[in-house]
């Protein structure tokens, strides 16, 4: 059995035939402690889903130039304005929430910090926290 992929918030347990009986009753007992304990786990503050059409950033730079573009990090209350340099996908779902060259938004730097205080996790970002972005250099946006 493997539980790789599991976390505080998260289980995720691959059982396969390799396992046997035992295996799978001490998995099962575990999620039945977990029930019946469950007003007890510490409930986190809520994520900040904004609207759908807040998460349509505007595309300033081809996602290629801005990866490759000269980059600095930045604290995230400075990255609202400033092309992303980096793919932000929170996980779960797993969908990119900030592609290379998109302009990033106080609306979805609130949502990727809610997430992470709340232990969404955002595996491909440069900063997991979303403390900081990897944002294209200001001497490297086509604004200048």
């Amino acid at each position: 059995m493997d539980l790789g992929g599991s976390d505080s918030r998260r289980v995720s347990a691959s059982v396969t035939h390799a396992d046997d009986d035992e295996t799978e009753e001490v998995l099962l007992g575990a999620l039945r402690a977990l029930v019946e304990h469950a007003d007890s786990v510490e409930r986190r503050s809520p994520v900040r889903l904004p609207e759908p059409s807040a998460l349509e950033l505007e595309q300033a730079m081809l996602p290629r130039e801005a990866f490759f573009a000269p980059v600095e990090h930045v604290p995230a209350e400075r990255a609202a304005g400033r092309i992303a340099a980096e793919t932000i996908s929170p996980y779960p779902p797993g969908v990119p929430v900030v592609a290379p060259g998109e302009v990033v938004t106080d609306a979805v730097l609130d949502y990727l910090r809610s997430g992470a205080e709340h232990g969404v996790l955002i595996p491909d970002a440069a900063d997991a926290s979303v403390q900081t972005l990897r944002v294209v250099a200001r001497e490297a946006t086509p604004r200048g």
